[in-house]
């Protein structure tokens, strides 16, 4: 069984990333976190979550195709934050009911680095499985 505790950080692709960063941080409040310059991502801290910004011509929003419109998605994924994160058990659980799940891998959240499996659902969403940050 898994237990999700809460969202924990949610990517968006974007067209104008100077004009997402004036919206989530001048109107909303958020303060950027982190950058990672090389994957082209741009993280949020919005409360106990993160956002993440991806412009759709960098190395990670471009993965996800067109700009978002009709023709391309905006989210990347979202991801629960996973309590307790047996990998084990898990995997078990996704293989009973048919979900491929990709590797486990420590990935930034929320709460700092920690392991996380990537599932993609019925009509193509990729989901991500966080578990604690680990060190």
């Amino acid at each position: 069984m898994i237990q999700i505790r809460e969202l924990d950080h949610l990517v968006l692709r974007v067209v104008n990333l100077d004009a997402m960063l004036k919206f989530y941080c001048d109107v909303l409040g958020c303060v950027i976190e982190r950058r990672q310059e090389a994957l082209g991502l741009t993280q949020l801290r919005a409360g106990r979550s993160l956002l993440d910004l991806v412009p759709v011509d960098g190395p990670l929003g471009s993965a996800g195709g067109a700009a978002p419109g009709k023709e391309g998605r905006n989210l990347d994924h979202f991801c629960f934050r996973i309590d307790p994160f047996d990998e084990g058990a898990i995997r078990r659980h996704l293989e009973a009911h048919g979900v491929d799940a990709g590797d486990t891998a420590v990935r930034y959240g929320a709460e700092g680095s920690g392991p996380s499996i990537y599932v993609t659902d019925p009509e193509g969403n990729v989901v991500e499985l966080k578990g604690p940050p680990v060190g």
